[in-house]
């Protein structure tokens, strides 16, 4: 059966416009790229990844080919443009990402994680670490938003970090970026 609220805000969207991606000040070559031996770009993004709110939440895998020349450090954000109100959700934003990795196994975007170094600010509902796709049922296809910052330097940011503390340590240091596109809907 049809979630009635979920149909009434179908056409109810944050918009594309709203992602970390289109940040002026975060703006960059598209130098390098973003894949997932889990989904293609613009494909559906498989229920194991689904967000639980209670359980495992389990993060695809993700690759990459190598980052500019200069690379301190990566930035991985992950957002659902498509939420009916204000801003998007964010469903990872895990800083110290060694620019030596070819990328992040399944489950490596968890807290605390197998992985050195990364550090996992504050997303969707207050978690740390990935939160899978949960949109709201009979919404609407939603969009899940891989987006990796190439830094020239490494950002200090207090343990308990927000977005908005790592766009400011971002800005003016973005040297290359790249993007993947999945989807998740419940009907």
């Amino acid at each position: 059966m049809p979630n009635p609220l979920g149909r009434a805000l179908r056409h109810r969207r944050a918009g594309h416009h709203t992602l970390v991606w289109a940040h002026p000040d975060l703006r960059a070559p598209e130098n390098f790229a973003l894949t997932s031996p889990a989904f293609g770009q613009g494909t559906a993004i498989p229920e194991r990844y689904r967000g639980r709110l209670f359980g495992a939440d389990i993060s695809p895998a993700l690759a990459w080919t190598p980052p500019p020349a200069g690379t301190a450090e990566l930035v991985l954000i992950v957002q659902d443009p498509d939420v009916p109100f204000g801003k998007p959700a964010t469903h990872a934003l895990t800083l110290g990402i060694d620019p030596a990795l070819p990328g992040i196994p399944e489950n490596g975007l968890t807290r605390p994680g197998s992985i050195d170094g990364l550090k996992h600010g504050r997303g969707a509902l207050g978690h740390r670490g990935w939160a899978g796709p949960m949109p709201i049922p009979s919404h609407g296809p939603h969009s899940y938003v891989f987006q990796l910052f190439a830094l020239d330097h490494r950002p200090e940011l207090p343990e308990k970090f927000a977005l908005t503390d790592a766009l400011h340590a971002m800005t003016g240091h973005v040297i290359g970026r790249a993007r993947l596109d999945g989807t998740y809907e419940i009907r």
